[in-house]
């Protein structure tokens, strides 16, 4: 079992960037407890490295990934912004954490 998150990053809004670290901390301590024992790895990723990895390009914006998705996910429902980060940062994971 895996699971992926996006490497911390600053923000300019120190608020923003206390409530994202604090949701990332809950998230990952939830991974923990819930699949204690049952082998899980936490990969984690720069948000530019997912960017590269589904667009082709580190420095894409997120209209860009969000039309990528699209095609990569024909007929998916992505449900916002946050949602669309969150299967980019899956398929990234899947993509750059492919064995042989």
């Amino acid at each position: 079992m895996r699971a992926a998150a996006e490497e911390v990053f600053v923000n300019k809004n120190p608020q923003s960037t206390l409530k994202l670290a604090q949701a990332r901390g809950a998230v990952l301590a939830a991974c923990g407890l819930a699949y204690e024992g049952a082998g899980l790895t936490v990969n984690e990723h720069a948000a530019r490295l997912v960017k590269k990895a589904v667009v082709g390009t580190g420095a894409a914006e997120k209209t860009q990934v969000q039309a990528m998705l699209k095609i990569l996910l024909p007929g998916a429902a992505i449900a916002g912004p946050d949602a669309a980060d969150a299967l980019a940062v899956a398929i990234a994971d899947a993509h750059l954490t492919r064995q042989g």
